[in-house]
């Protein structure tokens, strides 16, 4: 199969592929995503496959407007609606409960659903023009980082989907945050680029759930996507330090290896001299570290590492979205500094 790049300009013929059943690369602001009919059971299982995807992992549904809501949730809570006019259109996914229609193929045979309404126009008229929502998860092999350029997303998908949407590179850089609202407190699942301090903000307390500090167990069922398994990873094992980015860079220094790769800020490159080094953006522009760290982690893939040591941001604010994906991309191997 040839993987076709269709121009903004092609919003009926991405259409068409999402209502036939097919596979469909979409931007969005946060990274781009593997798009299917969200109600096709056939088409949600060609995610899967395409992804080599565990199937435990529930998929999220894109909608073009708040109004789509009632028609696959029930039981919508009020707090819904008042997210939806703070942060929709935008990186905000609400967990809510699913109509029968919403085929347990993409729930993972959940009684949820995850919804959310992309900040990317282009998307969303594709999506009003399918009819449909569209199921979408990352569009990168299941494990790798996630793409945020349509050339990324051919690296994993090329010859296994139709076509890939290209609008450039994405804005956010990072995955939508997704709080669940059918528990009290509402539970923070993954950290996004809405922040837990702007949820907070509409929401009053909020609970983080275990899974966004640690690796779930080979028994438990994620509720939403990115909760379980190890994500994000380039090829060679990622060790993440966390502390002062003075004193992280000095060890990382003292024990990296030869062929040792490193992830940094841009003000410690210098201190890596001879050996790979990408970096995310000054130390405190968390906004970069979101757009780049994806990017970074792929580049290791292109250069000859044994291992990457990376600098850790903090866990305030967007830092802890960013920290979230590094965190998995290492499988939770994190030294922290006194």
């Amino acid at each position: 199969m040839e993987t076709k790049r269709l121009s903004p300009n092609d919003i009926e013929t991405a259409a068409h592929i999402i209502a036939g059943g097919g596979l469909l690369g979409i931007p969005t602001e946060t990274v781009y995503g593997l798009g299917a009919n969200g109600l096709d059971p056939g088409a949600v299982k060609g995610i899967f496959a395409a992804k080599g995807r565990p199937q435990d992992n529930p998929l999220i549904l894109h909608i073009p407007e708040e109004s789509w809501l009632e028609r696959y949730c029930q039981d919508i809570p009020q707090t819904a609606y008042t997210l939806a006019r703070r942060f929709w259109p935008g990186p905000l996914t609400m967990i809510l409960k699913r109509r029968d229609l919403v085929p347990d193929e993409t729930t993972a045979g959940l009684d949820t659903v995850g919804m959310r309404c992309p900040d990317c126009a282009l998307t969303r008229a594709v999506i009003a023009a399918a009819g449909v929502p569209v199921a979408a998860p990352s569009g990168n092999a299941s494990g790798r980082p996630s793409p945020t350029t349509a050339a990324a997303m051919l690296e994993d998908m090329e010859g296994k989907i139709q076509a890939i949407l290209d609008d450039g590179p994405c804005r956010v850089g990072v995955e939508s945050t997704i709080i669940d609202l059918t528990v009290t407190p509402p539970r923070l699942l993954r950290p996004g680029g809405v922040t837990l301090e702007e949820l907070e903000e509409v929401l009053g307390r909020v609970e983080v759930d275990d899974a966004v500090r640690r690796l779930m167990t080979p028994g438990e069922q994620p509720k939403a996507p990115g909760m379980k398994y190890r994500h994000y990873a380039p090829k060679a094992p990622v060790t993440v330090v966390k502390g002062d980015p003075d004193e992280t860079a000095g060890y990382i220094v003292a024990r990296m290896g030869e062929r040792s790769g490193v992830l940094c800020f841009d003000e410690f490159q210098g201190y890596f001299r001879g050996h790979p080094v990408e970096t995310i953006g000054p130390a405190a522009d968390q906004a970069q570290h979101a757009r780049r760290i994806f990017e970074a982690l792929r580049a290791f893939d292109r250069l000859e590492v044994t291992d990457i040591w990376a600098q850790s941001p903090t866990d305030e604010g967007l830092g802890l979205a960013v920290t979230n994906r590094l965190n998995k991309a290492a499988g939770f191997h994190i030294i922290a500094l006194p």
